[in-house]
Parts: structure tokens; C-alpha cells; sequence
């Protein structure tokens, strides 16, 4: 039998399924998946719920429910003087990683090349690479992740089709600045390319960072995708419903995309994020709240095991320095004998990496759990590391 494609069959497992299920066999507290533990607000559930028996339960169009699209547009206004028109300039996706994919089909043709940041999220270079495109990827250093501007221009060129990079940063916790946008501007600008911009989190700073899109930049209104998350901004990752906010001429191709991915998304779900997008300014406010304090209870327990903590400004997620623990292994060892022996578990940093020299003494605790669990998964290493004495 010929073989299949050669690409995917050196791709493997993402380390999230591979995470997990380790956690699962060992009865591991699991700090490694990007999830909540606790179902999302119970007025968009019953908007879900009640939209399930409306009898609009075929496929919904191609594009999303006019209702979805008009609200993702009076969303971008409302957050960030955006005039979007819903009709022409809104797709909605089975999901953010559906929205990325089909984001980059729209602007790519093979030989292509894209400018990614890393560390990344593990499924944007085997998207580029699968669809024929180069990866020119550059690298963020850790404790404060700055943006190395000399390396970033370099990695610009007369073949770079597109930019694609996540703010909130996935899994640094990483707000990008404005100076940092205002130079990322000018490069796409400069040598007439796309962004690609993965803004899941969007609603999910801290500390007063705020999340400025890049498509509010001069110039770039129409050379961005953005793209939203309503499994982040509603604590409801099970729905996977995702969409692209593009400029007229960019959105058909988006589309194109999508209509050869999923075509179409649940309408029910897409109706109740309608709603969802609708709610007041209070309850924007009091997520990014919440996750802040289990953000500040995680960062205190994890240091008081011996754990360096670094700066998050946004997300689900904390980044730790193990190396202080005296641990002899690297990331992927430290997170499966945590997971084993002290029974939590995280995720190696050194998934978020595709070029050679990635961090090996880093791991990612994800913070978006009931205080009840975090407290219990700190209480765990503690009896490891702290009381037992452990390495």
C-alpha cells in the first residue's frame, strides 16, 4: 500500500492528548489543558438550550446566522471603534483553530512565506506547512518575552505573504504592546503582506494590560484577520465556535476556506454566543476578575513550592522556571514525573517550540480551574517537593 501524507505522519499526537491522558491513568489534578472545570454563564446556556428548540436545526449559512455576525460586529464597536459591516466582513468558524486554517488558505499559495513567533501555538506550522508555505519563524526570550525587533524585520522578505502571531500569548501570557503592534504594522505595511491575528483572549488581561487589535492601527484596517474565541471569552471551549472579523475583499476568500473545512457550525450555539457577546460591560469585566485572582492564587502556591513564576498578563496560563526544584531532566520528564509522582500535571514549554534550542527548564500551568482544585493541585507538590523533599 503507498504510504500517506509524509508530512502528518511526522506530526505525532499534540502533547495536550498525550498530557491528558497521562493525567487521566495516574488520577492527576490536570493543569495542563487549557480548560475551565466549570460550565460557562447560565443565561448563554439556556440561549443555547432554548435556541435547540426553535426549529432552526439544519445547516445554518455558510457564513454564520446573521444574528452571530451582527453581533461579532457590534462587538468590534463596542470594544474597539471598529465599524465593521456584519454582512460582508464576518465569518464565523467551527472553532479558532478552523479560523486560523481557513486565515491562512485565503492569503497563501505554496513557496509562501509566513512570519510566526515562537513559542507557539502547536498547530500554526504544520497548518503553513501543509499547505505548502515556508515557516520564518522568530523567537521570544523568556522572563518578559520583549519583542526582538532587529530579528523580526530580518525575518521579513520578498516572498513573506503573511504574519501570523497570538496576543494574548499562548502560553507566555504575553499582551503585546503598542509599540511592539506599531513596529509589527510597519513591517506588513512595508513589504505589503497580511496579518494573521489570533486574539482568543482577548478579553482575558490583567493587571490593566490592555488588548489593542492590530487592525485598529492606520493601515491595516484591511490587511487583518482577527480572529475571536467564544470558548475563551464564555468559558465554553466544548462549542468551538470561532470567527474572522476581515476586511471586504479578504472575506471571501475566508469564506472559501471555511466552506471547504466545516461550511457551517451549529446554529443553536451560534445564536446563544449572539447573546452571550450582547451582555453587559459587568460581566466582561468579572471574568477577566476571576481569572486574575486564580491567576495570583496558582502564581503564590507554585512559588511556594520552589517554582520561579514568571510574568502573566493575559490568558489561562503560568509559565514556571522548574530549575530551581534541582530536577535532573528536561520539561517533558519534569511534567510527566510530576504527573506521576505528585499527581498534577502540566505541559512541557517545549511544545510551544518548532526550531532547535528551545528552553528545556520551563512549564505551563494552566490557572482557568475552581480554587478548590488549584488549592489541592499546590497542596500536592508541596507534599512532593516541600514536605517530602523530593527531586
Amino acid at each position: 500500500m503507498r504510504g500517506a501524507n509524509s508530512y502528518l505522519g511526522s506530526v505525532g499526537t499534540t502533547i495536550f492528548t498525550v498530557m491528558s491522558a497521562l493525567a487521566t491513568e495516574h488520577g492527576s489534578i490536570n493543569l495542563g489543558q487549557g480548560f475551565p472545570d466549570t460550565d460557562g454563564p447560565a443565561d448563554v446556556l439556556q440561549a443555547a438550550a432554548d435556541a435547540l428548540k426553535d426549529g432552526r436545526n439544519q445547516y445554518a449559512p455558510m457564513p454564520g446566522v446573521p444574528e452571530l455576525r451582527q453581533a461579532v460586529a457590534a462587538a468590534n464597536k463596542r470594544f474597539y471603534d471598529l465599524d465593521i459591516d456584519w454582512a460582508t466582513e464576518v465569518t464565523v468558524t467551527s472553532g479558532a483553530t478552523e479560523a486560523v486554517t481557513a486565515s491562512l488558505m485565503a492569503v497563501l499559495d505554496p513557496g509562501d512565506e509566513v512570519v510566526l513567533i515562537e513559542p507557539l501555538f502547536d498547530t500554526y506550522v504544520p497548518v503553513v506547512r501543509l499547505l505548502g508555505a515556508i515557516p520564518r519563524i522568530v523567537r521570544l526570550a523568556p522572563p518578559h518575552w520583549d519583542l526582538p525587533y532587529a530579528e523580526l524585520a530580518a525575518a521579513f522578505g520578498p516572498r513573506t505573504k503573511a504574519i501570523l502571531f497570538n496576543s494574548p500569548m499562548n502560553p507566555n501570557g504575553k499582551v503585546f504592546n503598542a509599540e511592539e503592534l506599531g513596529f509589527i504594522a510597519d513591517l506588513v505595511i512595508r513589504h505589503d503582506t497580511y496579518a494573521i491575528c489570533d486574539e482568543v483572549y482577548e478579553h482575558l488581561t490583567f493587571d490593566g494590560a490592555k488588548h489593542i487589535p492590530l487592525m485598529t492601527l492606520p493601515g491595516m484596517r484591511d490587511r487583518t484577520m482577527r480572529i475571536g474565541s467564544a470558548g475563551k471569552t464564555f468559558s465554553l471551549t466544548g462549542w468551538k465556535i470561532g470567527y474572522v472579523t476581515a476586511g471586504a475583499a479578504l472575506t471571501p476568500f475566508v469564506q472559501r476556506a471555511h466552506q471547504n473545512l466545516t461550511f457551517a457550525t451549529a446554529p443553536n450555539l451560534q445564536r446563544a454566543v449572539a447573546f452571550g457577546l450582547a451582555k453587559d460591560g459587568g460581566y466582561f469585566a468579572s471574568v477577566a476578575g476571576d481569572l486574575q485572582a486564580r491567576r495570583d492564587q496558582l502564581a503564590e502556591g507554585l512559588a511556594g513550592v520552589g517554582l520561579a513564576v514568571l510574568p502573566t498578563k493575559g490568558t489561562y496560563f503560568i509559565t514556571t522556571d522548574f530549575s530551581g526544584l534541582g530536577f535532573d531532566g528536561d520539561d517533558v520528564a519534569f511534567c510527566r514525573y510530576i504527573t506521576e509522582q505528585a499527581g498534577v500535571t502540566a505541559i512541557p514549554l517545549s511544545a510551544f517550540y518548532e526550531e532547535k534550542g528551545a528552553p528545556r527548564h520551563y512549564a505551563r500551568f494552566a490557572f482557568c480551574k475552581r480554587p478548590e482544585v488549584l488549592a489541592e493541585a499546590v497542596e500536592r507538590l508541596k507534599r512532593h517537593f516541600v514536605i517530602g523533599g523530593s527531586r
